[in-house]
């Protein structure tokens, strides 16, 4: 993008890698079922939907703690609703 993180600021907010940032997410998913912890919340819609969505179009890495987090959000009641109303939409928009 033209250009680079300052030395030594590469840990402050707004700065940073891509490296770094799937390294975290890796390491926090590594270690628990869902973001927070033993429970789904908020924090897994959105983080979930960023993970599938990352492995569907390889911008991110197809890790074994993505993949297998992914495959928990998948079988959600809620992402499967989701999921069929996208179908739904996508048949009627094409006709």
């Amino acid at each position: 993008m033209g250009w680079e993180v300052p030395e030594g600021k590469s840990g402050m907010a707004g700065f940073g890698t891509y490296e770094r940032t799937v390294a975290a997410m890796d390491g926090l998913l590594s270690g628990r079922d869902w973001v927070c912890g033993a429970r789904f919340t908020m924090a897994d819609v959105y983080v979930g939907s960023q993970i599938d969505w990352g492995l569907n179009f390889g911008s991110i890495p197809p890790l074994p703690s993505f993949a297998a987090y992914a495959e928990r959000i998948r079988t959600r009641a809620g992402y499967q609703a989701a999921k069929a109303i996208d179908r739904d939409l996508i048949k009627a928009a094409k006709g």
